[in-house]
């Protein structure tokens, strides 16, 4: 597109509404900057619900000897006010533990700040060498040991960093010393429950696992200054013989079906039961013969 008008702002302003489908869209003229090769950016302030702080961009270029202007594009950008949407986060960077289920699988990266590589033969014979030079061989029966009570031959273990941010998780989670059974506990900590199992190394200093099938921990790490109302120091209740009796309750609003007894057992109930209908059909004979006509007739007759 290309325009002889002496006016570019003009011409830039026409770009912009054409580029808006709305001429209420593009505001006042705001600057323009001039960039290399004849090319110039001019800039309109854009008013448009949420695109507060944003601007109509159009570039122009000059051909100085023609006199012409080009367009060369118009587009929307944003000033340092502008509105702008939060800076986007990949998904496993938003992901958290909680939104996993048992058959998800995220995977563990190769360099994880959280693991480092476990102690080959290799390493371990590079390890008894050195201290063998140093003379200490039962250094090297202590790294021997520890390698072994560890699992340090494993490719991967956790390295220094994992195990202390998992040590923050787990003390500042549900079951460490801020939970609210530990506030209820009245002092019986984890630490002096018979029911702790400890941990071994570094986080057997601050953790054990809870092994008692009555306490809501049972089978979760916890910290030594966690606590419950399952310690093993808790005594249970004395047993009480006095019985509180409530009043009874009836039940007004339904109806109990009773299924009805067998033949057998109703024998003497229906015998009863055919002489009071036998009593009652003769009452009820007598009591019609004597207020027939007939009996009327019979009445008068014999007077």
């Amino acid at each position: 597109m290309t325009d002889n008008a002496l006016d570019p702002v003009a011409l830039a302003r026409a770009v912009a509404i054409d580029a808006a489908e709305n001429p209420d869209a593009v505001g006042d003229y705001v600057t323009q900057q001039a960039m290399e090769g004849g090319v110039t950016d001019f800039r309109f302030a854009a008013v448009m619900v949420g695109y507060e702080g944003w601007q109509w961009s159009v570039t122009l270029y000059h051909d100085e000897e023609l006199d012409h202007w080009t367009v060369d594009e118009s587009t929307l950008i944003p000033s340092d006010q502008a509105l702008l949407p939060p800076p986007w986060v990949p998904w496993k960077d938003r992901l958290e533990p909680s939104d996993l289920t048992v058959t998800d699988s995220i995977g563990t990266e190769q360099d994880d700040p959280r693991l480092e590589p476990g102690i080959t033969e290799e390493g371990m014979a590079q390890v008894e060498a050195t201290v063998a030079e140093d003379g200490a061989t039962n250094s090297a029966e202590d790294v021997h040991d520890a390698v072994e009570e560890f699992d340090l031959s494993r490719r991967r273990v956790m390295s220094e960093l994992g195990r202390s941010q998992t040590a923050k998780r787990w003390y500042d989670g549900p079951h460490g010393p801020k939970s609210l059974s530990t506030k209820t506990a009245d002092g019986n900590l984890c630490s002096t429950c018979g029911f702790l199992i400890p941990l071994r190394g570094d986080l057997g200093t601050m953790f054990g696992v809870c092994a008692n099938r009555w306490s809501p921990d049972d089978g979760r790490v916890v910290s030594l200054d966690h606590g419950c109302g399952e310690h093993s120091q808790i005594e249970p209740p004395e047993p009480s013989n006095l019985w509180i009796q409530t009043k009874p309750a009836y039940d007004d609003m339904h109806i109990d079906i009773v299924a009805q007894s067998t033949r057998e057992e109703r024998g003497e109930v229906e015998l009863l039961e055919e002489a009071n209908e036998a009593n009652d059909s003769g009452e009820a004979d007598e009591q019609e013969a004597a207020t027939s006509p007939e009996s009327a007739e019979t009445t008068e007759s014999a007077e």
